[in-house]
């Protein structure tokens, strides 16, 4: 019995991979960093689009809604959580509501981008550290957008290498034009200083143990009940010594600067792009000072946004060197000792909870 002649099966084409889609955003917060964020992730950023809006004033979403296609706007920061077409988090709200907001997000096993603080002190953000250690995922990034910036990664990778030797004194400076009314000393702390205390851990990687403030003859064009300037002075757990000096009435513009003096040499950033002036007749050179820090650091900001993204993207949530959830604990313990420090006579001690595993 002969068989029926069939017709040969053609092989079967390989399976194609799903071409790789966009990190769908919710945004919590759309003031001026939120805004900041959502023109950035529209116009500048690959690989992201924001998905999700909320704020407190919905007016305000609303706005930034119509100027950003495929994007929708929902009443609260729950809902953009718990948003299926939300695969990540950018909170840029008021820091009071940080540390529930992150809480929620790791809840969710969403990756979040929190803009600092993480939390208003010390143990509400060590429940975060601790959620988040528990969770067993990373998935905290803190918005130190300074780690991005050019002249930070390359002093970063000239200490790392070994370039400067043993890492003895930093020094650093930070320099606003003006501040708002009612700007005090303890803003001096938690708006400004933040910033180098952040810097200490990005640099360093050591823990600070002490901080004391030291108070100038302040300027005449200072708010009522802000001393400026003034300087912190911290220690390491190594011995390592590290100068903030915040000067914020200076009317002039923004400037922040640092120097790095080691066993085998001293560096210096942040002094391409602005003014220096030296006191003498005539005697002055460079360019112009911005008068605020988006102009300084606009490229750390995309640097950062985009970094995030990148780990969404590949699963690993948060990018190499960004501030994490325990740098964020990290600096409000330093930040709560620095406040101490504003009113005590000398050193105040730094104290610090176990990392958990």
């Amino acid at each position: 019995m002969s068989e029926t002649p069939t017709t040969p099966t053609a092989p079967a084409a390989p399976e194609q991979s799903a071409l790789p889609q966009d990190v769908r955003v919710g945004i919590i917060g759309v003031g001026r960093m939120g805004a900041d964020h959502v023109e950035r992730i529209r116009g500048r950023i690959k690989g992201a689009r924001v998905s999700v809006i909320s704020d407190y004033v919905r007016e305000t979403a609303e706005k930034v809604a119509a100027a950003t296609p495929g994007s929708r706007v929902v009443d609260t920061p729950e809902e953009v959580i718990a948003a299926e077409d939300v695969d990540a988090i950018l909170i840029a709200s008021p820091g009071a509501f940080h540390r529930d907001q992150t809480l929620a997000a790791i809840a969710a096993g969403k990756p979040v981008l929190c803009e600092k603080p993480l939390a208003m002190n010390p143990q509400d953000a060590y429940d975060v550290v601790r959620a988040e250690a528990a969770s067993g995922a990373t998935y905290v990034s803190l918005g130190f957008m300074r780690r991005f910036d050019a002249e930070y990664a390359e002093l970063k990778d000239a200490l790392d290498a070994g370039e400067l030797g043993t890492p003895l004194l930093l020094n650093c400076k930070h320099r606003n034009a003006t501040v708002l009314p009612g700007f005090d000393d303890t803003m001096m702390v938690y708006d400004s200083a933040v910033h180098e205390i952040d810097a200490i851990s990005y640099f360093l990687e050591e823990p600070v143990v002490s901080v004391q403030t030291v108070v100038p003859r302040s300027t005449e064009l200072a708010p009522e009940g802000l001393h400026d300037p003034l300087l912190f002075v911290f220690r390491t757990e190594s011995g390592v010594v590290v100068t903030d000096e915040l000067w914020v009435s200076t009317n002039a513009g923004y400037e922040v600067r640092t120097e790095l003096v080691g066993s085998k040499g001293a560096a210096t950033i942040g002094q391409a792009g602005g003014r220096v002036t030296t006191q003498l007749e005539g005697g002055r050179w460079g360019g112009d000072v911005p008068l605020d820090f988006r102009p300084r650091f606009i490229a750390a900001y995309d640097a950062e946004v985009q970094a995030w993204i990148n780990a969404v993207a590949d699963g690993s949530n948060v990018a190499p060197r960004s501030a994490t959830a325990w740098d964020g604990y990290v600096g409000a313990a330093v930040c709560e000792a620095t406040e101490l420090s504003l009113t005590a006579d000398g050193e105040v001690t730094v104290g610090l909870e176990s990392r958990p595993s």
